[in-house]
């Protein structure tokens, strides 16, 4: 099945994470799956626009700009009328609203420096369609660490340990009749170079279309 993705992100002044790159690895992984538009025009996600897509891919750097009420309003509506989201790393930054915080499930709380994280699937989840047979690996990134939003029903997929703790490192839940994916490495275009992380967000992406 041929879907049509939109990655939406900054390729002018961003914060910490800019589009240019990433988005260049995003197209040598998804490119079997369906038509690819890069694109830091946040008035895509407006209704009448989004609609022309089914799986979005946050790669947003907004800790600064808020996403305005019609364009929360337009990715809601998406997701909630079967669209997939695929939120990579800093695209948890749509945290700015409080609506978008709740459709991702999470927030992000803060990281300690930048390192290498032994990333394994979370004990319950193996049989999940994104990690099935996906084996530990070890990636250099920043060790996002998050809080999640009570009473929302997800599946963690991934974790990793940090200080004796165990961290998710990504998550995946149903809102409305769509489909929302959380995915912790990709703070440079080089975490998107993994084998395994490539297999992971090929795998998110089948997921996400299979609500449509």
């Amino acid at each position: 099945m041929t879907s049509n993705i939109l990655v939406l992100g900054h390729y002018t002044e961003p914060k910490h994470h800019p589009l240019h790159g990433v988005d260049i690895e995003l197209k040598d992984i998804l490119g079997d799956e369906g038509y690819i538009v890069c694109t830091e025009d946040y008035d895509v996600l407006l209704r009448e626009r989004i609609t022309a897509f089914d799986v979005v891919i946050s790669y947003t750097d907004c800790w600064r700009t808020a996403i305005t009420d019609k364009q929360a309003a337009g990715l809601l509506a998406f997701v909630t009328g079967g669209g997939g989201l695929l939120a990579l790393h800093n695209g948890i930054s749509l945290q700015h609203r409080f609506d978008l915080c709740q459709l991702i499930g999470g927030y992000f709380t803060g990281h300690p420096p930048f390192r290498e994280i032994t990333i394994r699937p979370s004990l319950g989840a193996a049989q999940h369609e994104i990690i099935e047979g996906i084996e530990s690996f070890t990636i250099a990134d920043e060790p996002y660490q998050f809080a999640f939003i009570p009473h929302s029903d997800k599946t963690v997929l991934l974790e990793y340990d940090q200080e004796n703790q165990v961290v998710p490192a990504a998550w995946a839940h149903r809102f409305g009749q769509g489909r929302v994916v959380y995915l912790m490495p990709g703070h440079q275009a080089e975490s998107f170079r993994h084998p395994v992380y490539r297999e992971i967000i090929r795998n998110s992406c089948r997921w996400l279309v299979g609500a449509r």
